[in-house]
């Protein structure tokens, strides 16, 4: 019986990375153009969304100042 065969927990753990480089293979990995691609459009959009809301934020906070002023 080998060392392995004792230990169980040491076995799985080894079958599980096995398993794992195995599935990994088959996985269809993207190319490098769209990588790139990818990226710059979530930087634009991520982009666009912060300055949607910071500019939202900004006229709610001068409305909320302008109903809260006290005369």
């Amino acid at each position: 019986m080998s060392v392995l065969a004792k230990r169980k927990p040491a076995a799985s753990v080894s079958k599980f990375f096995k398993e794992m480089r195995f599935e990994l293979r088959k996985v269809a990995w993207p190319s490098r153009q769209e990588i790139i691609t990818s990226t710059i459009v979530v930087i634009v959009a991520v982009v666009i969304i912060t300055l949607f809301v910071g500019g939202l934020d900004y006229l709610l906070a001068r409305i909320w100042r302008l109903l809260t002023r006290t005369f």
